[in-house]
């Protein structure tokens, strides 16, 4: 019996090796599917002269959203949450000496600097990357476009000309364009991804976008580790308090609960305040083509540009401005002819928007050209015989 038991349970034994190794064996090939499948989305961005649709920004943003995985408990910021409930400890530890000093001049920025935040977080949400990373431009350059470095580096992404140069950015005796917040932060999207297809990890990445990917590679050579805990002392100085104000930017930022982030019921609220169906007649209706846009557009703007009265647009789309701003997305309904007037031209209304957020021109409304006189019918003129 015991003999019968034995062979039982040595039986038991290799069964559950044999389960467990299969199911290592498939998290590993899941992992490696995975990182063939974020390689191959960023390899595809990354070749693109514009910025990626919106089904593959999708897809960047599934992958890349991991790449917090060593800052927050739950691997991404959820602005539902107590920030503090979520920060590893490992960084609450890290960066409290910076928060000390730097909280009251980072609290202001959170009111002068909305206007930029905006801007590049819809910059950042075209590349599907983490609007985290936001908080970049404001440990680089306090969200200052003029600001020069004694090596060189310039703009509000303060990069290198040789860098900007590659990824697309003129630069010349006459044009910067490493100041224009649109282009470099387009620019300065496309580089993130870039460092993010070689370490997949955010705070890896910051540390290289302070000191270069080669001294990064360094310490993870070192340290035999790629978790930023167990390689920061590996890393130079300088990138190790790059990283740690990275961190305590936005614990500031974010971390005290005043955060303008709206909770997903308080948007279905907020949109039945209003009545947002189209006023159309049977015939427009039946011409209507609907796409869900993001960003912070602006209604004036988009009739501008394609040739639409404001009155029409906004028979179309009632409140447009209104939910956009407090959903940050809208099922955009407009005539097929404009609706392909718009997809054609997406990416420059939604430039000219964000650059009007930032200097708060005045939009010109489109005017419809008055309509040719009516030829009047000639006479028939009687003739007397």
């Amino acid at each position: 019996m015991n003999k019968l038991f034995s062979i039982c349970f040595f039986c038991l034994l290799i069964v559950n090796a044999s389960a467990r190794n299969f199911f290592v064996e498939q998290i590993i090939e899941d992992t490696i599917v995975d990182a063939k499948k974020e390689d191959t989305a960023i390899a595809q961005v990354l070749q693109s002269t514009t910025p990626p649709k919106q089904a593959e920004a999708k897809e960047i943003n599934q992958v890349t959203k991991y790449g917090f995985k060593n800052l927050f408990l739950n691997y991404t910021y959820n602005p539902l949450l107590p920030y503090a409930t979520q920060i590893n400890p490992n960084a609450e530890a890290f960066m409290q000496d910076y928060i000390k000093a730097h909280t009251a001049n980072l609290q202001k920025m959170k009111g002068w600097g909305l206007p930029y935040f905006n801007l590049i977080e819809s910059i950042l949400q075209q590349y599907g990357l983490p609007k985290e990373l936001k908080y970049i431009a404001v440990i680089e350059s306090s969200l200052q476009s003029n600001v020069v470095s004694t090596k060189g580096a310039c703009g509000p992404w303060q990069l290198m000309p040789g860098t900007a140069k590659t990824l697309g950015l003129t630069i010349n005796p006459y044009v910067d364009e490493r100041t224009d917040y649109y282009k470099s932060t387009g620019a300065a999207s496309k580089y993130l991804l870039q460092l993010y297809g070689q370490l997949h990890d955010w705070l890896l990445v910051m540390a290289a976008y302070n000191g270069g990917l080669g001294r990064v590679n360094e310490a993870i050579k070192k340290s035999g580790s790629t978790d930023f805990w167990k390689l920061e002392f590996y890393l130079p100085e300088e990138s190790r308090t790059y990283v740690k104000r990275f961190l305590a930017t936005q614990y500031i930022m974010e971390g005290d609960g005043s955060d303008t982030h709206a909770s997903d019921s308080s948007h279905i609220a907020y949109i039945g305040t209003y009545n947002a169906s189209p006023n159309l007649s049977q015939t427009e209706q039946a011409d209507l083509q609907k796409l869900t846009i993001s960003g912070r557009y602006n209604s004036a703007i988009i009739a501008k540009n394609i040739a639409m009265p404001m009155s029409d647009f906004d028979r179309y789309n009632p409140y447009f401005d209104k939910i956009i701003s407090t959903n940050g997305s809208f099922d955009l309904k407009l005539p097929s002819a404009k609706m392909q007037l718009f997809q054609t031209n997406k990416y420059p209304i939604l430039g000219e928007c964000m650059q009007n957020l930032l200097t708060g021109a005045c939009i010109p409304t489109y005017t419809p050209p008055p309509a040719p006189p009516k030829k009047s019918k000639p006479q028939n003129k009687t003739h007397k015989h």
